[in-house]
């Protein structure tokens, strides 16, 4: 609200990292097409791994994990839940199908946000409702020591500013006061620091964000996983957002920071899209596929236990396996001897970081 307030005047110039970032979408919107036309069983192995990245990273960015052999089980089953954070990340899933099945018929509204909450937070006494007391973002230290990151929207004056946001999302679009994608980042951004909900906000804020993208025509979230992007980018994620947040309530913030963190992790969806379309070969075999191209991801080197973040669903034994098979044809090498040792693939700096 207190961003679309800025972008009501419609500045004259955006920072130019802001408009690279815009040049270099724009493009791979044009090429989203080619690659969508790839073969069905590639992106279905695309779609099925994004799913499930989404729904155990959106969840764990917030300290909601559940154990690794139960992930799939979780995401697709039908079986019953063992605990809460279970049903939390099958609600994430819940709402990822609504967004990927309506795509852009579901509109933007307070209702649909509502409803968003509803099926991520379960069966909790306020899911679907906003905060009915006022709650700071308070950070606290290993040491015990806290500090208040940010004051939010006092509870009584949050429907009228989630109201206006909604109101103002809409005529940005049509009197065209930003990019759209400047827009959707800056709502993003406003809904965060109304932190309408008691909890479960950067959870809704991440659907959101999804669900935006497909009514801006970026589909890339589709195949891959954003929510992976952001939890693999957590520390820059909060700065930006710190920095962002800054005299939000005087409408005197910087939102260019924040903004700028959402365009890059579109931008590194789409570069991950085009190099996994290219990949990854088929439905068979396709955990063996998936742990292949998470390999070739890593610049640096890397633990089993990154592998298994990155292709949440495959077993360890599986990862062990074709890290074997890659070792055997000379595509990576162990850096160590025992469970725990480094790998790396061939011609990457021993470093790690």
């Amino acid at each position: 609200m207190m961003t679309f307030r800025q972008f009501a005047s419609k500045p004259e110039s955006i920072p130019a990292t802001t408009s690279w970032y815009l040049a270099d979408l724009g493009e791979a919107r044009g090429k989203q097409d080619l690659f969508t036309k790839q073969s069905p069983q590639k992106l279905r192995v695309l779609r099925e791994n994004a799913m499930i990245e989404s729904a155990v990273s959106s969840n764990r960015i917030e300290g909601v994990t559940v154990d690794q052999t139960r992930i799939r089980t979780v995401v697709f089953g039908k079986s019953i839940l063992h605990d809460r954070d279970e049903e939390e990340v099958r609600g994430y899933r819940d709402a990822l199908k609504l967004i990927h099945e309506q795509g852009r018929s579901l509109l933007v509204t307070e209702e649909t946000i509502l409803n968003l909450h509803r099926l991520c937070r379960g069966d909790i006494w306020d899911a679907g409702k906003y905060k009915e007391k006022d709650g700071d973002i308070i950070e606290r230290y290993p040491d015990g020591r806290e500090r208040v990151r940010f004051k939010t929207v006092p509870a009584a004056k949050t429907p009228a500013l989630m109201k206006s946001l909604m109101e103002k999302w809409e005529q940005c679009l049509l009197e065209k006061w930003v990019h759209p994608l400047i827009a959707m980042a800056g709502f993003n951004l406003d809904f965060l620091c109304i932190h309408p909900f008691r909890d479960g906000n950067g959870r809704v804020s991440r659907l959101l964000l999804l669900l935006q993208c497909y009514h801006l025509g970026y589909e890339v979230g589709r195949y891959i996983s954003l929510e992976r992007l952001i939890e693999q980018n957590k520390e820059r994620y909060y700065e930006t957002l710190e920095r962002s947040s800054e005299s939000w309530h005087e409408s005197k913030h910087d939102p260019w920071p924040y903004i700028n963190f959402v365009l890059y992790t579109l931008k590194t969806a789409y570069r991950e899209f085009e190099e996994r379309v290219g990949q990854i070969k088929g439905l068979r075999g396709s955990k063996t596929e998936l742990v292949g191209a998470a390999v070739q991801m890593f610049s640096k080197p890397f633990m089993v236990s990154d592998l298994e973040r990155s292709c949440p669903g495959v077993s360890r034994d599986m990862v062990r396996k074709v890290l074997r098979d890659l070792q055997k044809s000379g595509q990576v090498e162990c850096l160590g001897r025992g469970p725990g040792a480094p790998w790396r693939r061939k011609g990457i700096t021993s470093k790690r970081g």
